[in-house]
């Protein structure tokens, strides 16, 4: 893929039409809608260069070929103890995460940020599932009587729902649930056969108010145009050298590129934007060379910030501090705050019987679904908002414990055959948009360059904590009620940042008084400013994020560039 460095020296050389901070899912596609309507773009990447295929060194791995046999090292550790937490410590996928040791973070309160800081972002590492919300998530707000209302209902992102389905490459089934609303969809994985035992005697056992589908997820199931469909390997987040998943490299770069109408600059850390107070608009940014430690100023009549949802507020709060001290969006009083997550690390397994003779094909790169059921269509529960579930049924491997065989020649026998079935669902839950939960600028410690970093004060509140305990014994309950067997319950605990998940700290809104943005993604200060990433978010629903950001930035590039025309800004 060819890069286009800038050096710098001219102001000419270093006009586009629009900048776009970031290049992961978002920022991906806001360089494919602004590029292919004609707008010399530059996208902006704080870290390094990485090419589809090429830097995808493991990919073809088998696991006796890594040194640790996947395992993470101990220096890959030491440089990631926020990402050793949990479970993505893993060897191949380590140096895709950020390097903490040059950008640390303060926990005010315990928080787990899951940063990549390369070019595609945590578009190579995402989990791929992709729903869209519904009128149910969109009028919450409203009808809770909680924060503030969305600008934007259903209606208004369905055809940007189609638009990025059908380019991105969704597989799932229709279904016809109104909290759930059907999209444009590739042909859908095949449940295994426990897991359709399952999903009937749900649908039988709870009249039809409990639906277990198989995951809409953003990998294909038929080939499109520049990628081939899904290999079942399931070791997407190494990179996937056949395209088979969305990703900023296999989908939405490839298309900016083609235009001819795209530079690509890695290593180039925003610091601010920069705003002309006499025309009240944004005139261009600051980078900071991250190899260099050079500055250097980009100009554009537009500009799309990607950064994903902490690092979008940052940018944010660095610039016109000459005018509004909490910065760029800060009039409101709200940017920075309501951050949200998906609660999980809970749920509940067991074992079921009866499909000895039943075994599945590949390695399928994805799960089922069990949409939310919870405060809708008449049920009432002792908290807010709801939840759903993913998971899947499976045959234990050769790593199984087989406890009367440890040694010798009958273990080895034993684990040639497939083990036992196994059934887990883990909930996910929403996270209301406390005020109280934030972030700041810590001004007194600084990263690798010299730069500011952000403070974490957030955590789950009462209305998580009892919907966590409903979580599990829904469960539980479910299971049993569809005969799995030994069902164990687990939770883990939950801190802010754990579902990988972010959003608000610069919420869309109907008042500039109360929100950061406009229903268009505009920031309200900055009217040729958009916001597009999960900063963006009002309220966090229960279903991933990554569609209707998608969505967002699709039909808020549409406007910029309508409104750049009308010469609206």
């Amino acid at each position: 893929m060819p890069l286009n460095n800038v050096n710098g020296k001219a102001k000419a050389n270093n006009t586009y039409d629009a900048i776009v901070i970031g290049s992961g899912i978002s920022g991906g596609w806001a360089a494919k809608e602004l590029t292919e309507k004609g707008l010399k773009t530059i996208m902006l990447e704080r870290g390094r260069n990485f090419e589809h295929i090429k830097d995808y060194k493991t990919a073809n791995n088998n696991p006796w070929d890594m040194e640790h046999r996947g395992s993470a090292s101990q220096a890959q550790r030491k440089v990631r103890p926020v990402i050793s937490r949990g479970w993505g410590a893993y060897e191949p996928i380590m140096d895709y995460w950020t390097n903490e040791q040059d950008a640390p973070y303060t926990e005010i309160k315990p928080f787990n940020w899951w940063r990549s800081y390369q070019l595609g972002g945590r578009s190579i590492l995402w989990g791929r599932q992709s729903y869209r919300w519904s009128d149910h998530d969109f009028e919450a707000n409203a009808k809770d009587g909680w924060a503030i209302d969305w600008p934007i209902r259903y209606k208004d992102l369905a055809p940007w729902y189609d638009h990025v389905e059908k380019f991105a490459g969704i597989s799932g089934s229709l279904e016809g649930l109104e909290q759930l609303p059907d999209g444009h969809y590739l042909p859908p994985m095949d449940m295994n056969c426990v897991e359709k035992d399952v999903a009937e005697r749900l649908k039988k056992n709870y009249n039809n108010t409990r639906h277990m589908i198989i995951g809409r997820s953003a990998n294909l199931t038929a080939a499109i145009p520049g990628r081939t469909k899904c290999q079942f390997r399931n070791r997407c987040w190494e990179g996937c050298p056949f395209g088979g998943y969305f990703s900023t490299q296999s989908s939405t770069l490839p298309a900016a590129l083609a235009t001819g109408n795209l530079t690509v600059r890695p290593y180039s850390i925003v610091t601010k934007i920069l705003y002309d107070k006499d025309t009240q608009k944004a005139k261009g940014v600051e980078i900071l060379d991250a190899e260099t430690n050079q500055t250097y100023e980009y100009y554009a009549k537009i500009v799309f910030v990607n950064a994903s949802a902490l690092n979008s507020a940052w940018v944010l709060m660095n610039s016109a501090t000459d005018i509004w001290p909490g910065g760029l969006g800060s009039s409101s009083g709200e940017l920075g705050h309501n951050i949200m997550d998906h609660h999980y690390n809970l749920g509940a397994s067991g074992t079921v019987e009866g499909f000895e003779d039943k075994y599945y094909y590949g390695r399928r790169a994805n799960g089922i679904y069990v949409v939310r059921f919870a405060n809708l269509f008449g049920d009432k529960r002792d908290y807010l908002r709801g939840f759903g579930y993913q998971g899947s049924a499976s045959r234990t491997g050769w790593s199984r414990e087989i406890a009367e065989l440890n040694i010798g020649a009958q273990y080895k026998d034993a684990i040639t055959e497939p083990g036992g079935w196994q059934m887990g669902i883990g909930g996910f839950g929403e996270l209301l948009p406390y005020h109280e939960n934030k972030i700041t600028l810590d001004k007194d410690r600084k990263d690798k360059w010299g730069l500011p970093i952000l403070a974490m004060d957030a955590e789950i509140k009462e209305n998580e904590k009892k919907m966590r305990i409903d979580i599990i014994k829904e469960a539980k309950e479910m299971l049993e009620s569809a005969g799995v067997k030994n069902v164990k319950t687990h939770d883990r605990g939950h801190n802010v940042g754990d579902g990988i998940h972010e959003m608000g700290t610069a919420r869309m809104g109907r008042d500039p008084k109360t929100s950061v943005l406009n229903a268009h993604n505009q920031v309200w200060d900055a009217k040729n400013v958009f916001c597009t990433d999960g900063a963006a978010m009002t309220s966090s629903a229960c279903q991933n994020p990554s569609l209707t950001y998608m969505a967002l930035t699709a039909r808020a590039a549409n406007f910029a560039v309508e409104e750049l025309k009308k010469g609206n800004i």
